[in-house]
């Protein structure tokens, strides 16, 4: 799996469980109103059904140094055919916000959908309010093409969102 000086990224699994949520808990307020990730046992047991790995992949991020859990991502919907493209989702972890962990996370995320998923697209579509997210997003190299009024359900209401992609051959090249 993809890694980089500091982040690791794997497959979640049924053993990341007590990791995973122990994290998700302690960051409830910062992803509030952005993300609502799993955040229970039954919850986390049906996010890992959905990983199939053809039409879903998930990474969960961990340092390096202790294997705390930093953040975690997802490249979900992927189509093949003329498109070879897909969404990516992506969370961090209170506490670890300001350190790089999630521009490592995401452009490791990035590199591997582009070589070893093969695709030529990812959209990550971003609340306008989510500054946080938006530069993340920028930083990584995604470029913002437009504006979804009530886009997405998050959190039980219809949200707008900005639609950010990047193609394989706009990627920035690895440092």
């Amino acid at each position: 799996m993809p890694a980089s000086a500091r982040v690791i990224l794997s497959p979640p699994t049924a053993a990341d469980a007590a990791d995973f949520l122990a994290a998700i808990h302690a960051s409830r307020t910062l992803h509030r109103p952005w993300l609502f990730p799993p955040s229970t046992p039954v919850a986390y047991r049906d996010y890992l059904a959905t990983l199939d790995g053809e039409r879903k992949v998930g990474f969960l991020a961990r340092r390096r140094t202790d294997r705390a859990v930093v953040g975690w991502a997802n490249v979900s919907e992927i189509v093949r055919g003329a498109l070879q493209g897909a969404f990516l989702g992506y969370g961090g972890i209170a506490g670890y916000g300001g350190q790089g962990y999630m521009t490592e996370t995401v452009r490791l995320v990035v590199r591997h959908a582009f070589s070893e998923l093969r695709l030529h697209r990812l959209e990550a579509n971003i609340q306008p309010g989510n500054e946080a997210s938006r530069a993340l997003a920028a930083r990584c190299g995604f470029v913002c093409e437009g504006f979804s009024p009530r886009y997405l359900k998050v959190g039980g209401r219809w949200r707008d969102h900005e639609r950010w992609a990047i193609r394989r051959d706009e990627r920035p090249r690895a440092r």
